[in-house]
């Protein structure tokens, strides 16, 4: 199954999502883009992926017009902003979900609270992800997986 996340800057919770969704070791690839990219990651992102093992090389802010032959099988948007835009025509075909995820470079604080949030993010992006890859092993139909998709969570 191939996965595209999508939030409006590319830098932080859908990077987290490719990240950890690359990782999980099921038949998923997983990818992300931005409608209006901020053209660099999150430091704070890549740090807190490295810190738990997850591999952030290739990792990068880019458009979602780089994916138009990418032919997705699931677009998952993470933020409330993509979740309101139109996805282009070439995503036509793929299943659209949304996984709601608090934007965790918005907190503000010290290091400890900032870490925190970052991986509250991280652990519920990894719970979504396990449940994603067990999901696609399935090898259900649109319908089907969508439905399996909303009693996870998804929108």
């Amino acid at each position: 199954m191939k996965v595209l996340y999508i939030c409006t800057h590319n830098r932080c919770r859908s990077i987290l999502c490719e990240a950890i969704t690359n990782a999980s070791h099921g038949n998923v690839e997983a990818r992300s883009a931005g409608s209006q990219p901020e053209g660099e990651v999150h430091p704070l992102s890549l740090k807190y992926l490295a810190e738990r093992g997850y591999n952030t090389q290739g990792l990068k802010s880019q458009s979602w017009d780089y994916f138009e032959d990418y032919s997705a099988d699931l677009v998952v948007t993470v933020c409330d902003s993509a979740a309101g835009e139109s996805c282009p025509v070439y995503f036509g075909q793929s299943l659209k979900v949304h996984w709601g995820l608090e934007d965790p470079s918005k907190v503000e604080g010290d290091e400890t609270t900032k870490a925190a949030a970052f991986n509250q993010t991280m652990n519920i992006i990894e719970q979504r992800v396990s449940a994603l890859a067990e999901l696609a092993e399935k090898n259900l139909d649109k319908a089907a997986l969508k439905q399996a998709l909303a009693t996870l969570g998804a929108q």
